[in-house]
């Protein structure tokens, strides 16, 4: 399952990026020393889902009640839509989840085996084994917390106006029963532990609360980097208590403009200027006072927007053809890998964007969150 990304007006980002401001990006405090690409470096918890994806018409979107390009959790009347997503043709089963996603992505791009390591819940079926094939291929340590009682959950993933829309509706099902105990097992907790970077999707704070909270603690009282993303509007709104209490470990936070947009709304910031929004939300209360918190709020084709030291730094995106553009489910995903990728390498702020911004182009030129292995980053 998809987050950060909005494409409605989705003409989106190539490589050539250039910085607004002359001024160069500062690398973040206590992050130099990490440029290795360590095995277990960076830590990811979120919803292992299967995505159902499949083309279709706006009567479709109509018939259940959708949105394009929204994010919501399945209801009673989103059931038998399933169903029938998987007798269409030409339906497509892709491994998803949107933190799985970036950890995949990640690996792609560092080529090293196991830097990312991955845990969530998933239930004892085909589809949970097609997920761990895929994590496995790229190079991710997986670590599923497995239920005897639940299926694998599914995400579907219904794609409009020529690939430049897309509506995720989430099923959780086993997915939503991850707990803490997990983390509490003895190797899966040194696994969290040896991690110097923490990545977990807003999607998660619909499942375990308890688990990013244990996490951001563990980042924060270590000086390590703890990163989130708003992930989806509904999340701003409807999961506001548990989202703040984790937001004061919060070192790093992504979103988008609709989300930045719904986020300011509920937490009455007074505004609805993006880059207003952005420099609100870093000035928020942060328990970890070695390192300011940073913002990034990516925009569709319009210009990445960074919040740091109280500045506004924007990286413009190039367009891409409407050949190019095949599918913009996964480039949020992908942008936090790419950035992701850097981060744990110690590169500057402005190079873990760039490569976000190359991760999310590439991934927007195929079908789903897939890559080709041929196709290497190179700054």
């Amino acid at each position: 399952m998809s987050d950060n990304e909005q494409p409605d007006n989705a003409k989106r980002i190539k490589l050539d990026v250039s910085v607004k401001e002359e001024n160069k990006s500062p690398k973040l405090p206590a992050l130099h020393a990490h440029r290795k690409k360590s095995e277990g470096i960076l830590f990811g918890m979120g919803n292992p889902l299967l995505d159902i994806c499949v083309n279709a018409e706006e009567d479709f979107l109509e018939k259940y009640e959708l949105e394009a390009n929204n994010a919501i959790l399945a209801g009673e009347k989103h059931q038998p839509m399933y169903k029938e997503m998987i007798s269409m043709e030409k339906v497509e089963y892709i491994a998803g989840g949107a933190t799985q996603n970036t950890m995949r992505v990640a690996q792609w791009i560092l080529r090293k085996p196991y830097c990312a390591t991955f845990m969530g819940s998933v239930g004892k079926d085909d589809y949970s084994k097609t997920l761990e094939k895929k994590a496995k291929d790229a190079g991710v340590v997986v670590r599923y917390q497995k239920q005897d009682k639940h299926d694998t959950g599914t995400c579907a993933v219904v794609v409009t106006k020529n690939g430049k829309c897309r509506s995720l509706v989430a099923n959780l099902a086993a997915a939503n029963h991850f707990s803490k105990s997990h983390l509490e097992i003895p190797e899966n907790k040194a696994l969290m532990e040896k991690a110097k970077f923490y990545y977990i999707s807003g999607f998660f704070l619909t499942v375990s609360p308890e688990s990013i909270l244990m996490v951001g603690k563990h980042a924060c009282e270590n000086n390590k980097v703890f990163c989130m993303n708003l992930s989806a509007p509904f999340l701003c709104e409807f999961f506001k208590d548990p989202m703040m209490e984790a937001f004061p470990y919060v070192d790093i936070i992504f979103g988008n403009e609709t989300e930045a947009a719904k986020f300011s709304e509920v937490q009455e910031l007074g505004t609805t200027d993006v880059k207003e929004i952005a420099l609100k939300i870093a000035a928020l209360e942060k328990k970890n006072s070695k390192r300011e918190r940073l913002v990034i709020i990516t925009q569709g084709a319009d210009n990445v927007v960074l919040a740091k030291h109280g500045k506004i730094t924007e990286f413009p995106a190039t367009k891409l053809t409407d050949e190019e553009l095949i599918d913009t489910n996964g480039a949020g995903d992908a942008f936090v890998g790419g950035f992701m990728s850097q981060l744990v390498q110690g590169k500057t702020i402005e190079s873990c964007i760039r490569c976000g911004i190359w991760a999310a182009t590439e991934i927007i030129k195929r079908s789903g969150c897939s890559f080709s292995q041929d196709v290497h980053y190179h700054e």
